[in-house]
């Protein structure tokens, strides 16, 4: 795997799938640059905000993100705004709820607070001046009108950063698909948006309404569950029927055996942690880009998690990747 590091991720035909990095802390770009990131498609906003006894300032912010966008320049930077609630909750503002997971998080937060989502994004748009590689992602997007609003307000905060004498580009502004909604609407969200991303670890939890941290049902989380499958590839083809990118930075795009899965449905990129690059690379050197096809398509005739997961244990097996395929299924 160490030989890959500075490898493009290619299939055995040439195909190449840029890989991207997941990123909150400092600490995470020397390891993400060192195994070959092309990019960052999720950098989490909440990591600073976690470390701090009360809100950072705006030139707090501002440096942050100025440290991450220069350590990746010219390669892309996907920032996700401000996302709490659920299992992230900041000690100087508690959100306290039954049923958090289904509450106040997100968006809807920071639509409900405008001025933190204008302070965070003016700080954004300014520390992107002279590097152009920023890239503005929206968490929990339910329907379109709560991403019309956003768009408004990070326009409102470019035009204040502009008058304030800035020479900076409007960045591009996506959406997370992680709610069933958001697969259901992601052709009108792509028609708003400048590109999709799926989080796969929140799609999969609400498709499934399965808490995968709930010991009793975690069971019953299974990312290879064929409705999930379903769902990934609908968003590709209603992204790409608008002509805008689609990239994956939940778990799934780090695994191994979803790989060859991901790759067939059209990904444009996938996005995890900086330590599952090389073995994405690996993977996707032990076949082409047909072989995946082919499989997915056998793949989306099958009507369980098991038979999926067992139809991609011999597909892993046959290309020498034995070591690269997680547990099996309970």
């Amino acid at each position: 795997l160490e030989s890959l590091r500075d490898e493009l991720c290619e299939t055995s035909d040439g195909f190449h799938l840029p890989l991207w990095v997941n990123t909150g802390l400092m600490a995470d770009v020397a390891r993400s640059l060192d195994q070959g990131a092309e990019g960052v498609g999720l950098y989490r906003t909440e990591v600073p905000f976690l470390l701090r006894e009360r809100f950072p300032s705006e030139e707090e912010q501002r440096q942050i993100y100025r440290s991450q966008l220069e350590a990746f320049s010219p390669k892309p930077v996907t920032m996700r705004t401000l996302d709490v609630g659920g299992d992230k909750s900041l000690p100087y503002f508690p959100i306290e709820e039954e049923n958090p997971f289904l509450g106040w998080r997100g968006i809807r937060v920071t639509l409900d607070h405008p001025e933190i989502l204008l302070v965070q994004t003016r700080a954004m748009i300014k520390a992107s001046e002279g590097l152009d590689n920023l890239r503005i992602m929206l968490p929990m997007i339910s329907n379109v009108s709560e991403l019309d609003e956003a768009v408004e307000f990070i326009s409102r905060a470019y035009r204040e950063v502009l008058d304030e004498g800035s020479d900076v580009k409007m960045p591009p502004i996506g959406v997370m698909v992680e709610v069933p909604a958001a697969v259901y609407q992601a052709s009108e969200l792509a028609k708003r948006a400048d590109f999709l991303s799926v989080g796969s670890n929140d799609l999969t939890q609400y498709l499934l309404a399965v808490d995968r941290n709930n010991a009793r049902v975690a069971d019953l989380y299974h990312a290879f569950h064929p409705a999930v499958l379903q769902a990934l590839k609908q968003v590709v083809d209603a992204g790409h029927a608008e002509g805008k990118q689609v990239s994956i930075c939940g778990e799934l795009a780090g695994d191994p055996a979803a790989a060859p899965l991901l790759l067939a449905m059209g990904f444009d990129a996938l996005s995890m942690n900086a330590t599952n690059l090389t073995k994405i690379k690996k993977a996707m050197r032990a076949m082409s880009q047909a072989e995946a096809q082919s499989l997915l398509a056998e793949v989306m005739e099958l009507h369980s998690s098991a038979a999926i997961h067992e139809h991609l244990e011999q597909f892993m097996l046959e290309r020498g990747l034995k070591g690269f395929i997680h547990a099996p299924l309970d």
